[in-house]
């Protein structure tokens, strides 16, 4: 009994105390982590290429062509000061030579890339490996528009082709000079016995003999033929009537065709639009003529460019003439392929 009241006298101070202390503050849960307020849905940005690389614009492909002062060049000359090499992504210097072996002899070496020439230069360099390729057509003659002139002098008295049976004609021996007399002459009437030619092979020595008369005739390309006649020559005949005998054309080196083949293609688009311009107004081009000295100083002004030709190569039959004549004269002895040498690929 005196145990139970001594229990209940403890829990009773117990409670007593607990009643006099600070009331207690309800204990609260920590306030909930709130997420942060959702973004609304959108999809991911679609993934982009990287930019393409951009490639660096091509250098324009650099010609070099070697080039005699003749009035074939002008296409290139017209080319140049119209922007027109610009235009087909071709740039272009020109290398001065005086003479066809000279401009032969820089392209053999590599120090040019392509010439005017004639086919009977390409057969040369052609007579063991493909050396060179024939892509266009230089100049042409046309009616009324000679290339080469068979001229007699004025002391001679003669003015017809049968007036030169057995003359000593003044010629470039070995070449499309010495080629076209022989040929032109034959078409006029004349027996191969009855042709007679003179080696003088450079031209200011032929235009003063033929001058003073101390050879009665010699082949003169024009506009030299225009200045000799001038200065009291006479023509007997040229090759406007027989165009296949007096043709010259654009030769390339054949590695460089290779590997420009576009650029190529360029360079004769360039020409190609240059012909026309000059054939449409040739007076135009009149300052050109004297600047590059394609014209003797006293025909500028009153000088009749030629027509020049549209794109075009020689046909193989002109090629086997050429290749016929040159090995009955010695020049060749071999047969020269006609479809490794000339091309018609590269022309617009």
């Amino acid at each position: 009994m005196k145990q139970t009241r001594l229990i209940f006298l403890v829990l009773l101070a117990a409670l007593t105390l607990a009643a006099c202390g600070p009331a207690a503050t309800p204990a609260t849960e920590p306030p909930a982590a709130t997420e942060p307020p959702a973004a609304p849905a959108t999809e991911p940005p679609a993934a982009t290429e990287p930019p393409a690389a951009t490639e660096a614009p091509m250098e324009p492909v650099a010609f070099k062509i070697a080039v005699m002062p003749i009035l074939d060049n002008l296409p290139m000359y017209v080319a140049e000061a119209e922007g027109l090499f610009a235009k087909y992504g071709v740039t272009v210097e020109f290398v001065p030579v005086a003479s066809a072996p000279e401009r032969d002899q820089l392209v053999a070496a590599g120090q040019a890339d392509g010439m005017i020439n004639e086919t009977l230069s390409t057969m040369f360099f052609n007579r063991e490996t493909v050396q060179m390729q024939v892509v266009r057509f230089g100049l042409v003659p046309a009616a009324g528009s000679g290339h080469f002139f068979i001229l007699a002098s004025a002391q001679s008295g003669i003015t017809t082709p049968d007036g030169l049976k057995g003359v000593e004609i003044g010629v470039s021996q070995g070449t499309i000079i010495e080629y076209m007399t022989e040929r032109v002459l034959t078409a006029e009437g004349l027996a191969a016995d009855e042709i007679k030619t003179i080696a003088v092979p450079k031209i200011p020595d032929r235009m003063a003999l033929l001058a003073s008369g101390e050879i009665s005739a010699a082949v003169m390309p024009d506009p030299l033929a225009a200045l000799a006649v001038q200065q009291g020559a006479v023509i007997v005949t040229d090759d406007s009537q027989y165009p296949q005998y007096g043709q010259s054309v654009y030769s390339f080196r054949k590695d460089f065709i290779n590997a420009h083949p576009e650029a190529l293609k360029g360079f004769l688009a360039a020409v190609e639009e240059a012909t026309a311009l000059i054939n449409a107004d040739p007076a135009k081009y009149n300052n050109l003529l004297a600047d590059k000295q394609l014209v003797p100083q006293p025909l500028i002004g009153s000088y009749q460019l030629p027509l020049y030709p549209a794109a075009g190569i020689p046909s193989e039959a002109d090629w086997a003439d050429m290749l016929e004549w040159a090995k009955s004269k010695g020049l060749l002895d071999v047969d020269v392929s006609y479809a490794d040498s000339v091309t018609d690929a590269y022309l617009p």
